[in-house]
């Protein structure tokens, strides 16, 4: 298990620093390099929504009957031509084209990564692992950042198509890392018939009320915050603070800096207190990340006030996603069937490539019709909601879910891993 889980980090973690390249520079990319336009960029952000819609449901399932390998394989395959398609487009319908071959191809990796984590890992170590994977993923992503910021120059179009060329070919060694690893049975003698039946699908989900109102939350919590980060902040702080792409790519260093940091710290503390709460944490220290974006816009983008309360933003951001990353993977594995681990990884993950698809609509309609106020605002009653339907979840959540009561460990038939590979997942 310990070396089918770290081959999935580190795997997953280079495809991270791949992306880190280019996704604080996709909304330049289109409008600027390119010269299509903010309106094209926003249909880009959109078309990943549409491939979500499109790839995911076919996804949960073939991930419950065919497993997590081989769904992850043709997803690092799709996501390396769309990012290089990407690179190489120079029109609006090449560009909107390769949006939707790269959203397609992400979204296919997601609940594949997921599962195999929740394979690889137990009820008791889960949290860990979901906490490691998310600083290694943020740890990639903020170093392909940081580099990306060096490299790109909007003058110069092949700077941008090298970016993308990078991150075809991480996509490729995540392919190549992950694709052999043997992952632990998952299944227990109880499940297969259900199985069996056909049950994996978006039916039974449908009618988990706990799950549903996860998926609500989750929505806001990525619209608020991951949806933002590539459109919304982006065109704020380079149209309303002034501030440099490059200074972006440091921005993006820093919320790294925060996870890294406190990551480890704050399973630790998450360990011991209800996933709820972390949650509706994350709503209040989000608050006050808009609060300094806010304070960013009065003053001159050169300045160092300006770029010192946008540095304050995106470490705020990082605190908020460092009590995330040990709560919402752990409760769907906890809430999932063990036969439809898959279709509710997939539920999730199309919630939260829609809601991140849907941000930039808020921020780039809002900033470029110069309505800053307005877009720092509505993100403001975003933050406050995910602490009050945080709150309301816990009604619903049953205690083991919510890391408030005991687990028993009781042995599977057939394979030497705990019972929770299969109950709790």
């Amino acid at each position: 298990m310990r070396g089918a889980l770290r081959r999935v980090q580190v795997g997953n973690a280079l495809s991270a620093f791949g992306s880190g390249f280019t996704l604080p520079y996709m909304f330049v990319y289109v409008e600027k390099v390119r010269g299509l336009g903010s309106m094209t960029a926003w249909l880009v952000f959109t078309l990943f929504a549409a491939a979500a819609l499109v790839v995911l449901p076919l996804g949960g399932r073939g991930i419950d009957r065919f497993g997590p390998r081989p769904v992850l394989v043709a997803g690092a395959v799709l996501t390396a031509l769309g990012a290089l398609s990407f690179g190489l487009a120079t029109t609006q319908w090449t560009i909107l084209v390769a949006a939707f071959l790269f959203g397609a191809g992400v979204t296919t990796c997601q609940p594949a990564l997921a599962t195999m984590v929740v394979r690889s890992s137990t009820r008791s170590t889960r949290a860990h692992a979901f906490a490691l994977q998310f600083t290694l993923v943020n740890l990639g992503m903020g170093i392909g950042a940081m580099l990306g910021g060096q490299i790109v120059d909007v003058s110069r179009p092949g700077s941008l198509t090298l970016l993308f060329s990078i991150e075809a070919l991480m996509f490729l060694v995540l392919a190549a890392v992950t694709g052999t690893i043997r992952l632990p049975a998952a299944m227990t003698a109880e499940d297969a018939p259900a199985r069996k039946a056909g049950g994996s699908d978006f039916r039974t989900l449908l009618g988990d009320r706990a799950m549903v109102k996860l998926s609500v939350l989750a929505g806001l919590i990525f619209f608020a915050c991951y949806g933002q980060f590539e459109s919304g902040v982006a065109a704020y702080a380079t149209s309303t603070v002034g501030i440099s792409p490059s200074a972006l790519g440091i921005g993006l260093g820093v919320n790294t800096f925060a996870i890294v940091l406190l990551q480890m710290f704050v399973v630790r503390i998450t360990a011991r207190r209800r996933r709820t709460t972390a949650i509706a944490a994350t709503g209040i220290v989000w608050l006050a990340a808009w609060i300094f974006a806010g304070v960013a816009g009065l003053f001159h983008g050169g300045s160092l006030a300006a770029i010192g309360s946008m540095m304050m933003t995106y470490a705020l951001f990082g605190v908020g996603e460092a009590l995330l990353a040990p709560t919402l993977g752990p409760i769907v594995a906890d809430l999932a069937p063990a036969r439809l681990l898959g279709t509710y990884n997939a539920a999730f993950a199309l919630v939260k490539q829609v809601a991140i698809a849907l941000g930039p609509a808020l921020g780039v309609l809002l900033v470029g019709a110069g309505l800053s106020t307005l877009y720092l605002a509505a993100l403001a009653v975003f933050c406050v909601a995910i602490t009050v339907v945080a709150w309301r979840l816990r009604r619903v959540l049953p205690a083991v879910a919510d890391n408030a009561a005991p687990v028993r460990s009781t042995v599977v038939t057939g394979s030497p891993q705990p019972a929770e590979l299969a109950t709790a997942a």
